[in-house]
Formats: C-alpha cells, structure tokens, sequence
C-alpha cells in the first residue's frame, strides 16, 4: 500500500464516496461508468478516486480489496490518456505490488495492468518492470479465458509501443512468454498467442537458446483440430487458427530442423485434413528455407510427396503435393551456391526423373498422368528445372508418339508435351541458341502436323492447342513451317459439323497465330478465303446444296477469327464489305456477312488505330447500303430488299454499334458531323457512293424505308461518348420526337423512341433535358389520348421511363406512377404489365454501359423499394379482369431483381406469386416459376409453409401447353427437394405418380427434367439423400 499513500492525498468528495461504496459494498455496476465518466468530464481527478477507494484497497477481505480495486481499474481503462507520467508510475508500482495478494484479486489488477499498457505517458522501463512481474508471480494458465486473454493483451500492447525495450530483456522475454502461452487451449487465446509469436520472430526479437522450446510449445497444436461449436458468437473458424498457426511455423528457418520431422510425419498419416495442413505448411515454408535447411530432408520430402500423388483418391491432396514439389524446387532453385558446394537442384531433379520418367512409356497405364504432373510441377519452378527435365524428357515422349499408333495413345502423349511446351513460355531467353525447345522444333512440327491429320478429332484437338503453344515461342516456327500451318488451320477451319469442336479450335488458334505472324496470314490464308469467298458468292447465286452455303458461312467466319492484327484487318474488312454489296440472296447470308462484320469490330476495339479504320470505312459502306436501298426503284435488288428488313437492320445496328463504343471523342466528334447532317439534311457526301435517285429525308415525308434507317442513326448516336456534341441536337430530338409517334411504320417509331431515350439519357442536367423531357411528356399524354397513335405514344412513355430510371431523375418516379395507372387500362394494360420486364432488364442495343449511357448501381433495388408497394396496392384495388396485368408487372420485377434484396421481403410477396401462378398468361407462368425456382434453394424456411400450394401448382404447370413453363414447373419440382424432407414426405407418393406423365412428353427436353426431378424424389427420405 507504500505505493497508493505516497500519492497526493486530495479529500474526496462525498457523492465520489457514495457512488465507490454502492460499487464497492452494494455490488452494484453503474457506479463504475459514472465514476469514469466524472473523471474525463474534469469533476474528479484519478488520485481522488484513488484516495476515495482507500480503505477498500486495504480491506482485510479479498473480494473487498477486489472490487476496490476492479473500480480502480475500470477507470483507467476508460481515463488512461489523462494520466501523468508521475501518476503512471506510482500506479504502476501499485499493481505490480498487488500481483502478490489472493487469487480473487489478479484478474482486476491484470485490468489495471493492461489500462496502463496503453498509457502514453509511460516512463521507460516500467513496460519491462510489469512483465517480470506478470512472469514471475502469475501462474497465466491457471486463470480464466478472459484473464489469460487479458495477459496476451498486456504484451501485445507492449511489443506495440516499446519495442526496445522487451528486446533488452533479450532471450528472458521470449522465455517468459513461453511459460505464459504454455498449455493455452482456449481459441480466443491462441489467436492472440501466435500472433505473439510470429510478432517475436518477424521482428527480430532474441530467442536465445529458447528456439526449440518456442517451436515445441506453438508446433503441438499442429495439425489444428478444431470444429467451432453452433452459434459460436466469436466467429472463430478452423481456418483461422490454421492460418495463424501456418505463419508462425513457415516465419523462421529455424524451425526447419523440427518442423520437416513433422510435416513429414503428417503427410504419411491417414488423416486427410493433416495431409492437407502439411503439404500447405510445407509449400509457405519454402519461400523462408534455404538449401541448408532442406538438404538432409529432400529424400523423405519427395518419397511423401511421390507417394501422395501417385496414391491418393484426393484431388485436392494431389494439387497441395504438386504445389508443394513447385516450391520445394524454386527454393532449390533460387539458392546461392559456392563454388565448392553440391547442386542439389540437380540431384532432387534427377531423383525425380529416375521415379517418374519410365511410367511415360506406359501411355495406358494409371501413373502415366501422376508422374507427368508431377515432372511438370518441378520444371514450372524455375528455368534451370525446366531446361533439366525437358532435355530429359522431350527425347523420350517424341519417341513414344511414334512408338504408339493407336491415337488414344498418341494423344495422351501429346498432351503431356503440350503441358511441358506451356512452361517454357514461362522464361525469357536473351540469346536464341540458349533456348532449349531449339534442338527440338523440326520433331515437334512434324509431331503436330501429323496430329492434325489424324483422324481422331480429339488427337486434332490436342494437335490445334499444341501448335498455338509453338507458335507463341519466338523465333521457333520457320517460313516454311508458317506456311503449312496455314494450310492445316485452312483446312480445320471447313470441317463439317461432326467436328465442330476441331473446327472452333482451328479459328481460335488462327486468331492467336494471326497476332504474331500477320504476315504469314496474309500471304497465305487471306487469299484462300478470298478465293473460297468468290466461290461462295457463285454457289448463293446459283442456290446450290446446304452444304455449300455451310462452306461460304466458315468461310465469313474465318475471316473474322484472323481478324486480329490491324494489317490483316485492312484486308479481310475491304473483303466481307465487297461481298456484302456484291450479295443477291437472302436474309441468313446477309445476316451472317454483318455477325463477321460485328466480329471484326469487337476485336479492333483493342486497338485505336484499328477501331477507327473500321469505323471510318464499314460505318459510311454500310450506310451508303442502306440509303440505297431505301430509295424508291422499279426493280429492287434481292440485296435492297433484303437489308430493309427488321432482322438485317438489327444485325447492322450491332455492328455499327460494336464499331462506336469505342471511338475517343476526338474521332466521334469527326464522325457525329458527317452522320447526323446525313439523316437531318440528307447530306450524302462522305457516303462511298453518293449518286441517288431522290433524297434522303428520312423525317421529312420520308418513305417508309427511309423512315426504317432511324434504327442505323439509333445504333450511332447512342454508343458515343457522352462528352462528344452532337450538332443540331434541338433539331433532331423534335424529330425523333415526332417520328415516335408517327403511326404509319412501328418499327420506326420505336427506333425514334430508343434513339430519343438514349440521347436523353446521357444529357447533363439542366435547361436543355427538362425542355427536351417537357417535349416528350406533352407528346405522350396527347398521344395516350384516344387516338391513332396510342401504342407509339405508349412507347415513348417507357422508353423514356427507363432512361430516366437508369440514370435517377427525379421525373422517373412520376413516369413510373404513369405507367402504373396504365395497367388498368383496356388496351394498354398488358402492355404496361410486359413494360416493367423491359425496365428491369438489360438492353442491348440502346441504354448500355457499353455505350456510354448513365446507368446508376442498384437501380433495380432502387425501383423495387420506390414501386412494388404501389403495385402490391394497385393488385388489391384493381378489378378482377385487370388483376392479371398487376400479377405480370410484379413478377417481372421480382424475377429481375436481386435475390438478396428479395429474400428479406418474400414472406409478404409470395402469396402475390403464388396467385400468379395460376394466372392463364404463359408469360406471367415462365417468369413466376423463373422468381421462385432460386428461393426455393435460398430460403427453403420460408418456402416450406406453402409446400402444399407449390405442389399442386407446380405438377399442374407441368402439363402446361407451353413448353418452356413444363420445363420451369419441372425445374422448380426438383428444387423442392431442397426443402426439409418431413416437410417434403407426405407428397412423395402423389408427385412420383404425377411425374410419370412428363416422362412420355413429346418433348425431349421435358423428358430429361421429367427424370431428374423424379429421380430426386424417389430418393427423398432415404440413407444418405
């Protein structure tokens, strides 16, 4: 008690008495937080609590001195920093003094203990005074979790703050925090502890001779066996402890000598989760351990290994041992060797070669694959191992492939030189007669070029892969081997259709190999299919066989695969234009010109130069097409009618589109000045062939085909950059505006709508949008007015809505409330119904994040929180005729939206889903069953308590006319079996007889749901379903 009298004695006040006295003598804890809360508001000071507490702190009763002395405590934890150096130390002195008394009273004063450890006004020295004192009078792992854990707190705030100081205790630190941690069994505890310890290593903290007792007392809890018990409100999993334990053994090669015994150990064992632990715990040690730590242990290390690839049922032992045997020889690989000291890279690798390599002659036999993973795992370590085990082993499986003829074989060993070709492009190589493939190119051109020719597709398949690997090896492939690569992927590339997948390899590697060798390609393949391009047109003209318009259809898309390199594009885009204007057949062919076209412009977007040279010479050519063809005639061309249909001008608009996204402003900003004076003055000039018969005014008394091409300038204006102008813009939203609403050609007036929204879309806020936006609200409620136009005017209103509610104007909200009203409506209801389903979906062609539009995160949670209340409402009020619009809406909305966001307000929505389940509408059907198919897997709680409702309805949409809502219904029948099975029991026999029906559907995709959903609930209720 010298240490609390010496304090400055300040007489208490007689509300601090009463409130230490009810903490103290009452038992109660209140007073404890108002004390603490006097103390930092200024009304008390920490030497008057002191004094207020003494005749507690010298009470001859120990829970009496105890509860003294937790009130002392429990202000400092929350006063500390208000504390004085001279006041810490007597503090301080106080407690280390109060180490001694009874047991009741050490959990509060190691309270005390660890409010000072956070002090800083901590004087020198007293950090190490505290834990001599905790290490010698503190038996730790006698005491509680939460004062153990008290204990670990104590020192990590130390080690925190005064580092230097602990490390001058030298080797006694580490010593007396071995004594502390010595036995700890408690998680909490233990998480703290290894951090401790990793702490003591990583920064160089003295562990004297104490090494071996520090690995022995955090190595015993290794492998970590721990199942968090249920509900644990800790959250501490297995995989944290393991992680934590893992970083302190893999910290120090020091540990190595003990650690390698053990991990050894481990892996032979019979417990797979050991085997796991250890093959990990061994891969992170190899980034710390040298050659000097491994040397003695690499024979046992790699027997293990060996063993547990070659043996184990495990995939995932076998990945962990592959991954270990990766490090292991990087480790080998990366050491510094004197001049005078064994390689024992060499030596590991020749062990393994002398283990593995015999089972690659046995192509058919079962360790052919381990042993191939398993010298593939040590080559991809470094470059050394992989110059070493391929000289060895190249030889030997070249020789195998034309040892073996069966092509199984053949292709069992190719892909094992696939897989050690793969490493070599892992290393770079300065001087080329370094590189070690060199001596091998002539065998392996010749290998892979047989492979292409063999029968078998899959030996092909491996062939195709093999030679993309080559090719990507600088300077391997000659002129000559170039060119009869060319020819092989030539004739790949036209396989029929039982060999699909050989022949989509072949345009994959034509486009890889067209990146590096855009001179070969051009040379070689690009007037092949030029040639094989003019055939084709010959064969469309004359309407040969299927089979010849199925060689002209490869031959479009070969040409685009090669597509890939801006020189190859300047010859394969002036190609598939010119066949597409020298085109005289129908929709398919024109159609399958433009998907090459959109190909081609997907992969020049990777380069700027390229993106703009297809814009600027297929975007004008295209155009000039369409503007052609709309022109009045006498004869029309196949081609001009053609490309004035609804599909054709949807495949344009992709590729124009595809072709604009990509622009930088500077570009676009060229283009918009050429292409809208094209559409709003009939400016024809930049066009490649400008001579028409009549003008183009496609929104002034345009014809109907002019009228059709508002979907091209759709495609444009709205996949620019939103900081690109666009001229005349007034002008052209008044028009759009009109054409919308026009009601002699739909298709028109809805790429109006789509073009108007788009553009207003991106507009910034201000003057201009709300004009624009005012323009089109006067324009749809005339238009919604009995009248010719209601449904383009119908239109408009959901387009613009969706504009607006992607981008949060606040006028969506009043749109929606439009639309909504709508649903009541005789004529519009179900069309209002079907428009939520486009508000909450993606678009493709207008509206896209793709094309620049402004499209907020979240804006489908945002209008299911703003609208399905309104709708929910809507429901209960309307009639019963219009119900049905109200069902569809909500299921739309609910089938688009998240099911996070969904989960927590099912159980108020699905008594609405499941009324719409017997709705007549197969839409409604399809997109309810779409909505309820993942909840009954996600929150199979709630589901359950109308298992008898989904039952019928399900078994009875499963005899459904439509048959996408027959497969739904099945699906969803099948995903009931995720609910609890007592729940699921009682309708086990009648749905198993219901299901027997669906089995003889016409139908082969109703079948295969049919068998699986009732093959699940055969199974329900039986051992181990």
């Amino acid at each position: 008690m010298a240490a609390a009298t010496a304090l400055e004695a300040v007489a208490p006040t007689g509300a601090l008495w009463g409130l230490v006295q009810d903490f103290v003598m009452g038992q109660q804890e209140g007073p404890a937080d108002q004390v603490a809360a006097d103390v930092k508001s200024g009304s008390y000071t920490v030497l008057q609590v002191v004094e207020a507490l003494g005749s507690s702190l010298e009470n001859p009763e120990p829970r009496t001195r105890a509860r003294g002395i937790q009130l002392l405590s429990q202000v400092l934890l929350q006063c500390h920093s208000l504390l004085l150096e001279k006041e810490v130390v007597h503090l301080i002195l106080f407690y280390e003094n109060r180490l001694k008394d009874h047991h009741f009273v050490i959990p509060s004063v190691l309270q005390g203990l660890r409010a000072l450890s956070l002090c800083v006004a901590l004087p020198p020295g007293l950090a190490v005074s505290v834990l001599k004192a905790i290490f010698q009078e503190v038996h730790v792992q006698s005491l509680p979790q939460v004062d153990r854990h008290t204990v670990y707190s104590i020192i990590t705030n130390f080690m925190r703050t005064r580092e230097e100081e602990l490390k001058g205790l030298g080797a006694d630190f580490t010593f007396g925090f071995i004594q502390v941690m010595d036995g700890e069994k408690d998680p909490r505890n233990l998480l703290v502890a290894f951090r401790i310890v990793h702490d003591l290593i990583s920064r160089d903290y003295s562990l004297g001779p104490f090494v071996e007792e520090l690995f022995e007392v955090t190595s015993c809890y290794f492998p970590i066996d721990f199942t968090p018990p249920p509900n644990d409100p800790h959250g501490i999993q297995r995989e944290d402890l393991i992680l934590s334990l893992r970083a302190v053994l893999a910290s120090t090669p020091r540990f190595a000598e003990f650690l390698l015994p053990l991990l050894i150990e481990k892996v032979d064992s019979e417990i797979l989760s050991a085997k796991l632990d250890s093959l990990q715990t061994l891969n992170a040690c190899c980034a710390v351990y040298g050659q000097k730590e491994l040397k003695d242990f690499l024979p046992s290390l790699w027997a293990s290994i060996r063993r547990e690839v070659f043996q184990t049922a495990s995939e995932r032992v076998e990945a962990d041992g592959l991954a270990a045997l990766h490090s292991l020889t990087a480790c080998l690989s990366r050491s510094v060797l004197r001049a005078d000291a064994e390689d024992l890279l060499d030596s590991f690798l020749s062990n393994i070669l002398q283990d593995c390599r015999h089972h690659l002659c046995e192509p058919d036999m079962k360790l052919v694959w381990p042993s191939a993973k398993l010298l593939q795992a040590a080559a991809g370590a470094s470059a050394r191992a992989c110059d070493h085990i391929t000289s060895n082993v190249l030889p030997l499986l070249l020789e195998q492939f034309h040892k073996h003829s069966q092509s199984n074989q053949r292709r069992t060993i190719l892909e094992m030189i696939l897989g050690f070709l793969k490493l070599h492009q892992k290393w770079s190589y300065e001087d080329k007669d370094e590189r070690p493939l060199n001596g091998f190119k002539d065998q392996l051109c010749s290998l892979v070029f047989m492979a292409l020719t063999d029968p078998s597709a899959q030996l092909q398949l491996v062939g195709i892969r093999t030679l993309t690997v080559l090719g990507a090896q600088p300077d391997l492939l000659s002129s000559g081997d170039l060119e009869l690569a060319v020819g092989h992927l030539y004739r790949l590339s036209f396989l029929e259709e039982d060999s699909q997948s050989c022949r989509v390899a072949a345009l994959e590697a034509s486009g890889a190999l067209a990146t590096l060798y855009p001179v070969a390609f051009s040379s070689h393949l690009v007037p092949k299919l030029a040639e094989e391009l003019g055939r084709g047109e010959l064969d469309l003209a004359r309407g040969d066989e299927p089979a010849k318009c199925s060689r002209h259809l490869r031959c479009l898309q070969a040409l685009s695969a090669i597509s890939t390199h801006p020189n190859i594009v300047k010859e394969t885009l002036p190609l598939l234009l010119q066949h597409l204007c020298q085109m005289n057949k129908g929709t398919s062919e024109v159609i399958a010109v433009c998907q090459s076209l959109q190909q081609v412009a997907e992969k020049c977007q990777r380069d700027l130069e390229s993106c703009w040279y297809f814009h600027q010479t297929a975007v004008p050519c295209l155009l000039a097409l369409a503007v052609q063809a709309s022109m009045p005639e006498k004869e029309h061309s196949v081609l001009r009618k053609v490309l004035l249909e609804d599909e054709v001008l949807a495949a344009m608009v992709s590729v124009i589109g595809t072709a604009t996204t990509h622009l930088s402003p500077d570009l676009a900003a060229q283009s918009v000045a050429h292409i809208v004076p094209l559409f709003l003055d009939g400016n024809v000039s930049f066009l490649p062939e400008n001579s028409f018969p009549c003008r183009f005014q496609p929104f002034q008394d345009g014809s109907s085909g002019q009228r059709r091409l508002v979907a091209l300038l759709m495609a444009f204006v709205c996949s620019l950059p939103r900081n690109v102008e666009i001229p005349q813009l007034n002008q052209l939203m008044r028009e759009l505006v009109e054409l919308s609403c026009c009601p002699s050609c739909p298709s028109s007036s809805t790429a109006a709508a789509k073009c108007f929204a788009g553009l207003l879309n991106k507009l910034p806020a201000g003057q201009q949008l709300d004009e624009f936006l005012q323009l089109a609200v006067d324009k749809v409620e005339a238009g919604l007015s009995p009248g010719p136009y209601r449904s383009q005017a119908f239109t408009l209103l959901l387009w613009v809505t969706k504009a607006l509610v992607l981008r949060y104007h606040p006028l969506s909200s009043c749109l929606t409330d439009r639309l909504m009203g709508l649903l009541g409506d005789p004529e519009l209801g179900p069309a209002a119904a079907d428009g939520f389903s486009l508000l909450m979906s993606d678009c493709t062609d207008v509206l896209t994040r793709a094309g620049h539009a402004e499209v907020r995160i979240m804006f489908r949670q945002r209008f299911f929180t703003d609208n399905v209340p309104a709708l929910v409402q809507g429901f209960h009020a309307a009639s019963q005729d219009v119900k049905p619009n109200y069902l569809k809406g909500l299921s739309h909305v609910l089938n688009r939206l998240p099911k996070p966001v969904l989960l927590p307000e099912l159980p108020t929505l699905l008594s609405l889903l499941l009324e719409a389940l017997s709705c007549s509408d197969c839409v409604v059907q399809l997109s309810t069953l779409s909505c309820l198919q993942p909840l009954l897997l996600e929150a199979p709680q709630v589901m359950s308590l109308h298992v008898d409702t989904l039952v019928t309805k399900f078994l009875n949409l499963s005899s459904s006319p439509s048959m996408a809502v027959r497969i739904a219904a099945l699906q969803c029948m099948h995903a009931l079996t995720r609910l609890p099975t007592p729940v699921l029991l009682p309708y086990k026999p009648q749905v198993i007889r219901a299901l027997a029906k669906p089995l003889d559907d016409k139908k082969r995709l109703v079948r295969k749901e049919a068998v699986s959903a009732r093959g699940e609930w055969f199974l329900l209720g039986s051992p181990g379903s």
